[in-house]
């Protein structure tokens, strides 16, 4: 097995779809033959939730969590904090409440910014793809996703808002780039929460595009109800409702994302200079 491609997936801006996002593109993913691993790095544990798994209520998927994983002083055994889900092909490192002391846990930590990367070490041998999803800050948990991954993925709303801020990530990004991960680049930006029918979604999309040119995935995700009923049932949408606009919409994007990164790390180089 060719070693798993490992992403980021970051926006320090909250409610652009990022859980969302990496829930519904690992599903797609390993529902196309591609074994998948889902880290959940945000201490609010949607996407553990959003899986069908949840460690307070009696159905705790591994004996061990991503805390664990970050502030044990051990090399991580991979397989003690795995959790299958209803997914074929897409297993997940769960998350609980304790991670929301994470961040005052690493501050006392020897190589605070790298806990995560010992852990998925491993994972990049047995997994086709490997998907963190991270918290709306640019604090430790999400720089120790952008040290342990080789390209971040993106979500963006279709609002006028959609750029405010992105700056400031583009900055965090680069000061990872040249102080931890020099490989790290930019896998793409995945437009959400788009209605392309009105002249405001269209005009926002196009200001996307032209400031981010081919970075920006061609597939845009729709508003869809199912897709915000999904994660109440514990399930991506693709299980939920495979014929709703979300879950098509998520197989589109798996299908481009595949294209992309099976041809090579993904090019993004110009995107991480103009931002």
């Amino acid at each position: 097995m060719v070693q798993a491609r490992v992403l980021a997936v970051a926006n320090q801006k909250g409610g652009v779809g990022k859980t969302t996002t990496t829930v519904n593109l690992a599903a797609a993913l390993a529902l196309a033959d591609q074994a998948v691993l889902v880290v959940d790095l945000d201490p609010q544990a949607n996407l553990t939730s959003g899986l069908g798994q949840k460690h307070d209520n009696g159905n705790a998927p591994a004996s061990r969590t991503v805390f664990d994983a970050l502030t044990n002083e051990a090399d991580p055994v991979l397989d003690d904090y795995l959790a299958p889900t209803s997914v074929p092909g897409l297993s997940l490192v769960a998350a609980d409440d304790s991670l929301a002391g994470a961040e005052l846990a690493l501050v006392g930590l020897e190589r605070r910014e790298r806990r995560l990367r010992p852990l998925l070490r491993a994972a990049r041998q047995r997994f086709d793809y490997v998907l963190i999803d991270t918290p709306p800050s640019l604090g430790l948990l999400t720089v120790n996703a952008l040290i342990a991954a080789e390209a971040v993925l993106i979500p963006m709303t279709c609002e006028y808002y959609a750029l405010e801020g992105l700056a400031t990530l583009m900055a965090t990004l680069r000061r990872v780039q040249t102080t931890f991960n020099p490989g790290l680049g930019v896998a793409g930006v995945v437009l959400t929460m788009a209605d392309l029918r009105t002249n405001l979604g269209q005009q926002v999309a196009a200001d996307v595009r032209s400031v981010f040119g081919e970075a920006v995935f061609r597939t845009t995700i729709p508003r869809n109800v199912r897709l915000a009923e999904a994660p109440s049932h514990g399930l991506p949408v693709i299980l939920y409702d495979v014929r709703s606009r979300g879950a098509e919409a998520y197989q589109t994007l798996a299908r481009e994302f595949l294209a992309r990164t099976r041809g090579g790390p993904a090019a993004a180089e110009g995107m991480m200079q103009r931002g």
